[in-house]
């Protein structure tokens, strides 16, 4: 199907729970590459690309986070992937 690439702010307790080095070891796991930070917002940004399966599995494992995060809400948008990152890392 080819690689496919998800924009992803993810809102509620995200920031000074680990959400990020947690996403980061679960993109690694699933085979994603991109990179994820945090906002001032408060909200997390994360920028994905991998099959579009792997990327379903990395935005269940958003929803759910790390122990400490409380996720009340995801903003998703799918857009065409460029194939730019080699790895998944944190900003």
């Amino acid at each position: 199907m080819g690689i496919t690439r998800y924009h992803f702010l993810i809102e509620g307790r995200v920031q000074g729970v680990g959400y990020r080095m947690s996403a980061q070891i679960a993109a690694q796991k699933i085979g994603v590459t991109g990179w994820v930070r945090n906002l001032r917002s408060g909200q997390v940004e994360m920028v994905a690309e991998a099959e579009p399966a792997q990327l379903e599995q990395l935005l269940e494992w958003a929803w759910q986070g790390p122990n400490f995060a409380q996720i009340t809400d995801i903003s998703l948008e799918k857009i065409t992937a460029t194939g730019e990152f080699t790895q998944f890392e944190i900003r």
